[in-house]
């Protein structure tokens, strides 16, 4: 699976489509080649009409997610940010399905434990939640802290892994 976190290159045009989570709405935007954001949204809207490849293969990718069917994603992502942020991104890729790590942890990860605040603030500027899985950064004191989609998806997600996990667990116990 290839993973891009690099700054918009191209002024290559975007297309965009809805799709209708347990968890709510959730916008998705796309070029041709790169998923481009994933986010919750308030409301739905309509989706372009003509609809890239990738763009139809991370809606159903997402459908399988939500149906417990699949733990890692297999379309290529680009997101806009700083060095600092790609960084920080590049390690929540790294977070295994299922478990957490504090924002500390990942902190110090990136080599810098005193980058605690920057490191939050870089996890909340994730423009593609469930993909890049910055659901899975909670507080040093095991607490839910800061989602951008809301503590209450942030919850659901992490439940609907840890069940996955467990349900695969059991089976081969």
């Amino acid at each position: 699976m290839i993973r891009h976190f690099s700054y918009f290159s191209n002024m290559e045009e975007i297309y965009t489509a809805y799709y209708e989570s347990p968890l709510g709405v959730i916008q998705v935007k796309s070029d041709t080649s790169f998923i481009r954001s994933i986010l919750f949204i308030d409301q739905s809207g309509t989706n372009d009409l003509h609809l890239p490849a990738i763009l139809i293969d991370c809606i159903n990718q997402l459908g399988e997610y939500f149906r417990g069917e699949k733990k890692d994603f297999s379309f290529s992502i680009k997101q806009e940010g700083t060095s600092f942020q790609e960084t920080v991104w590049e390690n929540l890729a790294t977070i295994p399905f299922g478990k957490t790590i504090s924002y500390l942890e990942l902190a110090r990860k990136i080599g810098d434990e005193n980058s605690v605040r920057a490191v939050g603030n870089a996890n909340g500027r994730n423009q593609l939640a469930i993909v890049v899985p910055c659901h899975r950064v909670i507080g040093s004191n095991q607490q839910l802290i800061g989602y951008a989609g809301g503590l209450w998806r942030k919850k659901w997600l992490l439940e609907h892994e840890r069940k996955i996990v467990s349900k695969q667990l059991s089976l081969f116990s």
